[in-house]
């Protein structure tokens, strides 16, 4: 009695867990999919679907390596970097902090020259925080310089008199 109660509760949740997986694939690749029984049976075929790792770490390191500044703010980018490094941890291709900090560096604007120059004169090496902490600043100090100024477009009317047209109203 006790197993039939059990058995049936089993029954209950590995259908309902076969529903859940089943809705969050889409159609083509569920179509393809045998029909299974139960949950563990089902998630054996997830191997015929896994990305390859190593196409994963090349997009990561192609993304790392292109990123560009574009402004929207200096901290949310070197963490965005940051971000993208400590997902090639897991594969074995983590990066030491000091080359991600070049890479940061490298992904700055010209109106960062001098501040990386100044980095790279100076004899200690900074980790990624006091690297956001010197940004922020870096990034406060120059829009204070430029008094966060707003490109302004002025539109050009240009009047264009065509000889050819005759002013209306007139024979």
């Amino acid at each position: 009695m006790k197993y039939d109660l059990d058995r049936a509760k089993w029954d209950s949740s590995n259908h309902k867990c076969l529903m859940v997986i089943k809705s969050s694939i889409e159609d083509p690749i569920r179509g393809s999919n045998p029909e299974c029984t139960t949950t563990t049976e089902y998630l054996k075929m997830e191997s015929q679907f896994t990305g390859s790792s190593k196409a994963y770490a090349s997009t990561l390191i192609k993304k790392l390596v292109s990123e560009k500044y574009t402004g929207g703010g200096i901290r949310e980018h070197i963490l965005k970097m940051s971000n993208t490094v400590s997902k090639l941890q897991p594969m074995d291709m983590g990066l030491k902090n000091e080359f991600l900090i070049y890479l940061i560096f490298a992904s700055l604007p010209k109106e960062y020259e001098t501040f990386v120059v100044n980095y790279n004169l100076q004899p200690d090496k900074w980790d990624i925080e006091k690297l956001i902490v010197m940004c922020v600043q870096e990034e406060k100090r120059l829009k204070s310089s430029h008094g966060d100024s707003v490109n302004h477009v002025k539109e050009n009317k240009k009047n264009f008199n065509n000889k050819n047209t005759k002013p209306q109203g007139k024979p």
